[in-house]
């Protein structure tokens, strides 16, 4: 039996499936049946009815002029990241939920191609050289294409300007980039000159034993060695002690509590960015969405953004036609709307990171004009976000587009769940009170991700 043959086996007996895998060539689908079709994901980040709803509207309003005989419905999962995962693995396995089209997230897309829970999609139907490289290798699992694109995501590093200038720092503008070692000269300065009021630390990330700390040990391995992956293209484990030894140095130096506020080991998104808010930081590592979020609250004279120190973690969702769909050649019709060129450049408008380059660099405008400004009788915008001449925001072709181009995937495989679960606990003595030494703790990891990922 060959590598991936086994590979598949074991993902099938993990997920407690029949189904017979995902490396089939795209059937034929049957008539559709008339109907809603159900859109499945997770929270919108641009709040209530948000962007996606908004877009799944516009699509509705268009198939009722046609009278076609169909609607979309949106569904939100509840709960984490995590949390979301097996609601919809569960569902999709025991057919306890009638989704048309789910919202995964990119690390989930090989799992549930390899359980036959999506269906393969034509390759020339539903991705084109508009879609930014890296973003559109999330989508493929083996050699089919799974899923399509919808939102993007990637590290990004808010600074606080206002607390730079009270320290005396004369070049306040990073968005150029600096390295970790520049970082941490600025975060000295500011130690040594701080601003009166709650700053406690230089930096903050998202370090709890979740997803979010999965992504910065991914960033600090990836930044440590060029090149370096934890698993093949086929899924199977690939690194070695001497590799996770460097990660784990680096991972340790940027977690340092000379630098690091100490609340962090216990945050995620929402609580690094009250306390990056609150002053009691003045860098936070975060998501795109964060740009639209803080410049509700703060002017570009205090708060800047610039690209991750080292290599940064690409995330984002993409969208998949379910294996039970009675509805698949329209679902899929759906998805060519929701992740079209005018849809992105409306997700890009929104805060969310596009998927399409021509988002970025095109004279492409969103019909729904999410940045329309507000109609109150004061004349003031509900969103204070900076905007290009063009209606972006300010910093997306500049900043945000080179650092989804330059970003690094975590590791492609179906056993995603096993590898991300096995990662953050086994990070967890390097955060406590008594760290093991580098070499230590990276042997432990080696022989835990051998567990996790058979091969």
């Amino acid at each position: 039996m060959g590598r991936g043959r086994r590979l598949l086996a074991a993902v099938l007996l993990l997920t407690v499936t029949a189904c017979t895998g995902g490396t089939a060539t795209p059937a034929a689908p049957s008539p559709d049946v008339a109907g809603d079709i159900v859109v499945a994901g997770g929270r919108d980040v641009t709040g209530q009815n948000g962007i996606r709803q908004q877009l799944i509207d516009d699509w509705n309003e268009r198939e009722k002029k046609a009278d076609s005989g169909y609607r979309a419905r949106l569904v939100e999962l509840p709960g984490s990241a995590d949390e979301q995962r097996s609601q919809l693995l569960g569902a999709l396995q025991s057919g306890s939920a009638a989704y048309d089209v789910v919202n995964l997230d990119v690390t989930w897309v090989p799992e549930f191609a390899a359980a036959g829970l999506i269906r393969p999609l034509s390759r020339e139907d539903v991705l084109d050289r508009d879609h930014i490289e890296s973003v559109a290798e999330t989508a493929r699992w083996g050699d089919e294409v799974y899923a399509v694109p919808f939102n993007s995501d990637v590290g990004l590093l808010y600074y606080r300007r206002d607390l730079l200038e009270a320290a005396g720092v004369q070049r306040t503008d990073l968005s150029a980039g600096l390295d970790w070692g520049q970082l941490e000269d600025l975060i000295e300065v500011i130690d040594e000159h701080p601003a009166v009021g709650a700053y406690q630390k230089g930096w903050t990330t998202q370090l709890a034993p979740y997803e979010g700390r999965t992504v910065n040990g991914v960033e600090a391995f990836a930044s440590a060695m060029k090149g370096f992956q934890f698993t093949d293209a086929d899924g199977h484990y690939d690194a070695d002690i001497a590799q996770l030894t460097a990660g784990v140095a680096e991972l340790r130096r940027r977690t340092e509590a000379p630098y690091t506020l100490q609340d962090a080991v216990h945050s995620d998104e929402a609580d690094s960015l009250s306390d990056f808010a609150d002053g009691r930081t003045a860098f936070l590592r975060h998501w795109p969405y964060a740009y639209r979020t803080l410049h509700q609250s703060f002017t570009e004279e205090q708060l800047g953004v610039a690209p991750l120190p080292g290599r940064a973690v690409l995330g984002g969702q993409n969208l998949a036609v379910t294996e039970g769909s009675p509805r698949a050649r329209k679902a899929t019709e759906l998805i060519r709307y929701l992740t079209g060129p005018e849809s992105e450049r409306c997700l890009l408008d929104a805060g969310f990171a596009a998927t399409r380059t021509s988002a970025y660099t095109q004279d492409i405008r969103c019909p729904l004009d999410p940045a329309a400004p507000s109609t109150s009788p004061t004349g003031e915008r509900a969103d204070r976000m900076p905007r290009d001449g063009e209606g972006r925001p300010r910093y997306a072709r500049t900043i945000l587009l080179p650092a989804l181009q330059d970003a690094v995937q975590r590791p492609r495989t179906p056993l995603y769940g096993a590898f991300t679960q096995t990662f953050t606990a086994q990070l967890g003595p390097l955060l406590g009170d008594r760290p093991p030494g580098d070499a230590e703790l990276a042997a432990a990891l080696d022989a835990a991700l051998k567990k996790a990922l058979p091969d």
